[in-house]
């Protein structure tokens, strides 16, 4: 959105507008007594990138080895493309491509040779072989490494190889098990941008996280889940604009403007004002019963404000996130 533009009054909510691909029921699974999932419900929609939040023992591994067919839901059921994971196993893999959070490499292969098996266990003829490791690497920026040992290759070298693994049979849902962590900074923002190209390309994306923040400009719905049960599922807009009821935005003024907490106050609808620190900055509370982003931005504009930016207030998704789950493990 350019400075001055007025943002949508009621934006795509993807996952709810779209045929589900993944398509969970009232999933329960227990593991020694204890409930890993509780009733779960959501869905996933087509060429989404969908994160799937929870703190650590949410239930999150549980529900995607249930969706990659490694696990059987004791009750409910999960479809992918409408095939059901326990009575249409081989059609719902012949889709997916799954990236655990700890997965094996074979050390004293080299990346090609790791590839190209596993391209050899899907089927891939030799001629086929080769040209889909020289994509996959070249998506995962790691052709110049395919001669390298994987053995001595840093974590985030092997995440992309694990990756580049995953499509060697061109799946139409990626299914990513915390698949930054343990990457530093730079090896992140690197593997977010193989992501969004490959969402680019059409596939499907559910990506599993403990930290909400790292998904936020990445995912256009979210999942959150705590404790076996979801809190959450819907658009990421949704999210990051609400807390509680009432969405909260974030307006930013050029270096120049004057104080117009006072002005602020006086409009229809708004609940609160917080002035913040550096640059004219207010942080801007609504009932938007009463008024909307459109109705506020042309009041700004009406009185000539020299504004930098209106948008979301993104700092809310991590109180979003406190709210919604629960202190301490179970």
């Amino acid at each position: 959105m350019s400075e001055t533009q007025i943002p949508e009054e009621a934006p795509v909510k993807v996952a709810a507008k779209l045929k589900p691909v993944i398509d969970v029921r009232d999933v329960v699974h227990s593991f020694k007594g204890r409930r890993a999932l509780d009733h779960v419900s959501f869905q996933v929609g087509a060429q989404s990138l969908h994160g799937f939040v929870g703190p650590n023992g949410a239930g999150k591994t549980t529900s995607l080895r249930i969706i990659c067919t490694l696990l059987r839901p004791q009750i409910g059921s999960v479809k992918v493309f409408g095939h059901d994971v326990v009575y249409d196993t081989r059609e719902v893999r012949r889709r997916i491509g799954f990236m655990p959070d700890h997965f094996s490499t074979y050390r004293q292969m080299t990346v090609f040779e790791y590839i190209d098996f596993f391209a050899a266990a899907y089927g891939l003829a030799l001629k086929q072989r080769t040209q889909t490791i020289d994509d996959v690497l070249a998506l995962t920026d790691m052709s110049a490494r395919r001669n390298d040992l994987i053995g001595g290759l840093s974590r985030g070298m092997q995440q992309r190889v694990s990756l580049a693994r995953v499509l060697v049979n061109d799946p139409q849902v990626l299914l990513l098990d915390e698949p930054a962590s343990g990457l530093d900074p730079r090896a992140r923002i690197e593997l977010m941008e193989i992501l969004k190209a490959l969402k680019g390309m059409g596939k499907t994306i559910f990506i599993s996280s403990h930290i909400l923040s790292e998904l936020a400009e990445l995912c256009d719905a979210v999942t959150i889940i705590d404790r076996g049960k979801i809190k959450y599922s819907g658009s990421m807009h949704d999210l990051l604009t609400k807390t509680g009821q009432h969405p909260t935005y974030r307006l930013t003024l050029d270096d120049t403007a004057a104080d117009v907490t006072s002005q602020l106050e006086q409009l229809p609808g708004i609940i609160q004002i917080e002035a913040l620190t550096g640059r004219p900055e207010y942080r801007v509370t609504f009932d938007d019963t009463v008024t909307t982003t459109n109705a506020l931005l042309r009041q700004f504009l009406e009185w000539d404000l020299p504004i930098l930016g209106f948008a979301a207030d993104r700092r809310h998704l991590n109180e979003a996130f406190m709210d919604l789950t629960e202190r301490g493990v179970k």
